[in-house]
């Protein structure tokens, strides 16, 4: 039964633990249009095509559109949420680095830590009837710090009611996109110097101080054993010097990045610039098994102001902290 026409929309909608679009996709499954010219649409999507807002493209709606009827009006917020998110998204690169994601309903987190000698790593073969070596699973001893990130989006209903949707759009991923930005820097930030448990990363140097050579690299990947070097984060500076190696520019290495820009260093590791990263440093990781992001959720918007049209002051913001999950899976190398 197909019923988005006779969806009742209030802000009640948004006073729950879930999300706008869950709620919705709670009284308008999307599982009930399959085979219809609706399929390819989520619940939130639907509703926009009840109203007839276009929300992109050369024949995108002004903001006012939003505001015709009261139902409309309950759609705004979700609408800068997700073009808050759609900015949070493009040319991330948390999700190149972070092995897991868990989302918490308060703001105290306590993580895990398992503590492990090279010895432990070796699994070595147990004879029968002897001592099984052990792992230790233990939470940490101090709380994992969570950031709120966010704007506060500044501007009076009369002074955008008239501005087309698509432009609007753009400034909205802009703010996500700050928000993306804040919270790398706070994963390199504990990638660097750790959570606050006493696990920051271990640190070595190249040969030649301030000269990166193909030999510091292939060390520095040696002294990942066992883990993998398969991800690095690299200041803009050392970057360079990555990608001006010889070795970098034979053909075959540098397939990808004249292709398609994608960065790829000689020993297979993925390349990523950040300005986050203090200058002269690279940082390697493991990132199956470094690093944990801890958030309370989705992108958090003022929805009561946005629906009563108060835009004056809303504040738009997300909630995410991080922490380690093998200390010794993440390194540095000072160039």
């Amino acid at each position: 039964m197909t019923n988005f026409d006779n969806i009742k929309l209030e802000k009640g909608l948004y006073q729950t633990n879930s999300t706008f679009t869950k709620e919705l996709e709670k009284l308008d499954p999307s599982e009930n249009y399959t085979g219809t010219k609706y399929e390819n649409l989520d619940a939130f999507q639907r509703q926009l095509k009840r109203f007839d807002i276009k929300v992109s493209g050369p024949q995108s709606d002004t903001v006012e559109k939003f505001f015709r009827t009261t139902d409309s009006a309950a759609l705004f917020p979700e609408y800068v949420s997700r073009a808050v998110r759609q900015g949070m998204q493009e040319n991330d690169i948390l999700p190149r680095i972070i092995a897991a994601t868990t989302t918490i309903d308060g703001m105290d987190y306590r993580s895990i830590s398992t503590s492990m000698s090279d010895d432990d790593k070796q699994l070595k073969e147990v004879a029968e009837g002897a001592f099984i070596p052990e792992t230790t699973i233990k939470t940490q001893d101090n709380l994992i710090k969570l950031n709120k990130r966010g704007r506060m989006l500044v501007a009076s209903y009369e002074a955008i009611r008239f501005q087309h949707l698509d432009v609007f759009t753009v400034t909205l991923k802009q703010i996500g996109a700050y928000i993306r930005i804040s919270q790398l820097k706070d994963a390199i930030d504990v990638l660097i110097s750790g959570d606050g448990n006493n696990n920051a990363a271990s640190s070595s140097n190249v040969a030649t101080s301030g000269t990166l050579t193909y030999g510091d690299i292939i060390s520095f990947w040696n002294s990942f054993d066992p883990y993998e070097l398969n991800a690095v984060i690299a200041s803009p500076d050392v970057c360079a010097k990555i990608l001006a190696l010889s070795e970098f520019r034979d053909s075959g290495a540098n397939l990808d990045f004249h292709a398609s820009g994608k960065m790829i260093t000689p020993v297979g590791a993925d390349l990523m610039k950040s300005s986050g990263v203090p200058s002269g440093k690279m940082i390697g990781l493991d990132k199956n098994c470094a690093l944990e992001m801890v958030t309370t959720g989705d992108v958090f918007t003022e929805y009561d102001k946005l629906i009563d049209r108060q835009l004056e002051r809303t504040s738009i913001t997300s909630i995410a902290g991080f922490s380690k999950i093998f200390s010794d899976a993440s390194k540095i190398l000072n160039v």
